[in-house]
């Protein structure tokens, strides 16, 4: 009997200890899978108060913290929801009120609201845009910083070849090897784009899949001579790191990707936009370069110290006027 009544005493302790756990794991996992949970559709029609989103990758988390910093200096209410997610996530949250304000890419924005857009120049991206806006977004102006997938070479390639552009591969296009994602052989901007725009011809058997976009198995194949040439984010801190060379791209081969603020329609106001034109006209490719080699080089400072860093040397840590 004592037997018996122990084991009911250990079983009734192990049932609710799992019951305690599960709970515990519920929580956790609402809060870290869903960061729109505990406020989506919880419109605050006040315009000082603002609630700045950032995407799931470190750039974009980067680039909230400035627009969080630099609108608490000017006076606004400012909360921030980040590491959303892609555009599915936070793109519904802005329509929806979740949150104000976000940090988007011009080229790839566009694309998403109007899959049929054809505009790839950084003018023609911006001209396109208030149309795929519709009434629930506005915009306020994008940064001449980008981050877009870009031709890269190293130093001694550029130096050797005297290379600055896309086009001044073209005469070597039979001694290339280029390393991308697999899809790059294929898309329009990848083999057939280098082909049409700039007369690079890359032989089949000289393309070289990659599939880490653009990551660290790109850049040791680059680094290393196994391949010539690869695509790699214009700002991604391993260009920087390794001494790599991005080639311009005046034909647009490769959409615009300007750094833009993007509003909810209800909370915009001309002090909002005068406060996030003015981040805009302070961010640029080297800057935000060197941001992101700031978080993911050596230093590994945090996204919030490095845009606090950044907001006082531009100045920006006293009001707009």
């Amino acid at each position: 009997m004592e037997g018996l009544l122990v084991k009911i005493t250990r079983t009734a302790r192990a049932v609710a200890a799992l019951s305690v756990a599960a709970l515990a794991l519920t929580a956790c996992g609402g809060e870290d899978s869903d960061p729109l949970s505990s406020g989506g559709g919880d419109t605050n029609t006040d315009p000082n108060s603002i609630v700045v989103g950032s995407a799931n990758f470190t750039e974009s988390e980067i680039i909230a913290n400035i627009y969080a910093e630099v609108l608490k200096v000017n006076g606004f209410d400012v909360s921030t929801t980040l590491n959303i997610g892609s555009r599915e996530a936070y793109i519904p949250a802005l329509k929806d009120g979740s949150i104000d304000v976000i940090p988007d890419y011009t080229g790839n924005l566009l694309q998403y609201l109007d899959p049929e857009a054809t505009a790839t120049s950084a003018d023609d991206v911006e001209a396109a845009l208030p149309d795929a806006l519709g009434s629930d977004l506005v915009v306020a102006d994008p940064a001449s910083a980008e981050d877009k997938d870009s031709i890269v070479v190293t130093r001694e390639t550029a130096d050797r070849w005297n290379l600055t552009s896309i086009a001044d591969l073209a005469p070597y296009s039979g001694e290339i090897k280029l390393g991308a994602p697999p899809e790059f052989a294929e898309r329009t901007y990848g083999l057939p784009g280098l082909s049409e725009n700039y007369g690079v011809n890359i032989d089949p058997a000289n393309f070289v899949p990659l599939s880490d976009g653009g990551g660290p198995a790109t850049v040791r194949a680059l680094t290393s001579g196994e391949v010539t040439a690869a695509d790699i984010f214009s700002t991604s801190a391993s260009i920087a790191e390794n001494n790599l060379v991005v080639l311009e791209d005046p034909e647009f081969n490769f959409a615009a990707q300007n750094v833009i603020p993007v509003i909810n329609a209800g909370k915009t106001s001309d002090k909002l936009t005068s406060v996030l034109n003015a981040i805009s006209d302070k961010l640029t490719t080297e800057e935000l370069l060197a941001l992101n080699q700031s978080v993911s080089g050596e230093s590994k400072t945090e996204p919030a110290a490095a845009a606090q860093q950044w907001v006082t040397a531009q100045g920006l840590d006293t009001p707009v006027s």
